[in-house]
């Protein structure tokens, strides 16, 4: 029985870091030695592929090294064939890396990002189990076709859906609104149920725009909207109230970004739910759709970003932006 071929690429992150001895604070490793030693004696049932793409901590990495990454792995996937890819990541960006990957691959082939809330030196060190559970997963099947998964803690979350959720918890990584598309139990990946969103076709060959997130708070007004027209950015996020609703002062800003041809796009703060155009009142989510602001639906704002970024890519006209968006 031949062996399941996984590639697997590091970047980074509390998986690979160990405490220092003077300060007892995590540090960035330099390498990723002591993790593929510890793997390559655990997962003799796999042929492993390794790729030390960086060491960086996840606050370190920008859209562009997500998109410098997609495409050294679609450079590996092109030369040789792998039974699925799974990719280490810190934790703090990883939901946004993994999104961005969804967009822009589309393959069968299961992408799978993992990491760790505890570091090599601490106790009940996290990051071997979410390894395994995830060349388990990525290795599945049934893993094939469902999109770009997060595996953390046995349970598999699709990349469009999962938030993380906890600054510490080992199970931070939650898909609030529809709950895991399923788990790894022993050596078993088991799915319950499929992916909910349909992802456009976002593969770019460059990523030159630039968007920024504004969060909405209650008085909030139009000092931030006209600061981001006159830096001429690419494109706006409003993390907005409950429904998608923004305070009146507001609109004279998001007006002003229209009309000098920079698209918004509405989220909102709660963490469940969508944005919808209920509300007709000025700075209502009815309103807002009248002016042209496009509608993410429960899409984070991190990853409202994130898909913003890659559509401007591909388009820039304003009514064809609403398909990437609009519900």
């Amino acid at each position: 029985m031949n062996k399941k071929r996984i590639l697997m690429v590091f970047t980074g992150g509390t998986i690979a870091m160990h405490n220092d001895v003077k300060s007892m604070r995590a540090i960035v490793s330099s390498n990723n030695t002591n993790l593929i030693n510890m793997i390559e004696d655990s997962f003799k049932a796999f042929e492993i592929d390794y790729v030390e793409h960086s060491s960086f901590p996840s606050p370190y990495i920008k859209p562009i090294d997500m998109f410098k990454m997609a495409k050294l792995i679609e450079s590996h996937l092109e030369h040789k064939k792998y039974d699925g890819v799974v990719i280490t990541h810190g934790t703090d960006t990883m939901e946004e890396s993994a999104y961005f990957f969804d967009l822009y691959f589309n393959i069968e082939t299961p992408i799978v990002f993992t990491g760790a809330m505890r570091n090599l030196s601490e106790l009940g060190y996290d990051g071997l189990s979410n390894i395994f559970s995830s060349i388990l997963v990525a290795a599945s099947l049934e893993s094939r076709g469902r999109g770009v998964l997060l595996v953390m803690n046995d349970e598999i979350n699709s990349a469009a859906e999962v938030m993380k959720t906890h600054t510490v918890a080992l199970d931070t990584f939650k898909s609030l609104e529809f709950g895991p598309l399923g788990i790894v139990d022993s050596q078993d990946v088991i799915y319950y149920r499929s992916n909910t969103n349909t992802k456009p076709n976002l593969t770019i060959s460059k990523l030159t725009k630039r968007v920024e997130i504004i969060k909405v708070a209650s008085g909030s007004d139009s000092l931030l909207l006209d600061f981001l027209v006159d830096q001429k950015v690419d494109g706006i996020v409003l993390e907005a109230l409950g429904r998608g609703n923004v305070p009146p002062m507001m609109v004279p800003g998001i007006t002003r970004a229209i009309e000098n041809h920079i698209p918004i796009v509405l989220t909102s703060r709660c963490p469940k739910g969508r944005v919808f155009d209920t509300y007709a009142y000025e700075g209502g989510g009815h309103h807002l759709k009248e002016l042209g602001v496009l509608f993410s639906g429960n899409l984070s704002s991190q990853k409202a970003r994130i898909k913003l970024l890659l559509a401007l890519e591909k388009i820039s006209n304003l009514d064809e932006l609403h398909q990437y968006f609009d519900n």
